[in-house]
């Protein structure tokens, strides 16, 4: 009889976290996650907007080449606190719900999630 291998097929799926930042084993996963939500939401705000990356920046209060980074997902200089700030700049209104966690996560973490949502 022959012994099943630990070793993943080749082309075999794994399942991810959920999470690429901390499936990529990188520093802060939780924080990486939320701001590229919130760049995802302030980007298409931009683009509804039909803006220019200099009237962007104006609108913002950053320089054009910061809007560049902004467009392309280059966040370190961002924040979470920072980019929620940018979104009331773009004349909307940020609501925070704290809630009871919805399900328990494969991983059995006892954290719970942030998720950014975006209303028409």
């Amino acid at each position: 009889m022959k012994a099943k291998s630990k070793v993943p097929a080749v082309g075999a799926v794994e399942m991810g976290s959920g999470n690429v930042f901390a499936d990529l084993g990188l520093p802060d996963p939780d924080d990486r996650r939320l701001r590229v939500q919130l760049a995802t939401r302030l980007n298409d705000l931009l683009e509804l907007e039909g803006m220019t990356q200099a009237a962007a920046a104006k609108r913002l209060g950053i320089s054009q080449p910061h809007v560049s980074e902004l467009k392309n997902y280059k966040l370190g200089r961002f924040s979470s606190e920072r980019l929620l700030h940018f979104i009331t700049l773009m004349d909307r209104d940020v609501e925070i719900f704290i809630r009871p966690r919805a399900t328990t996560p494969p991983t059995g973490s006892l954290a719970g999630a942030v998720t950014v949502w975006a209303a028409a």
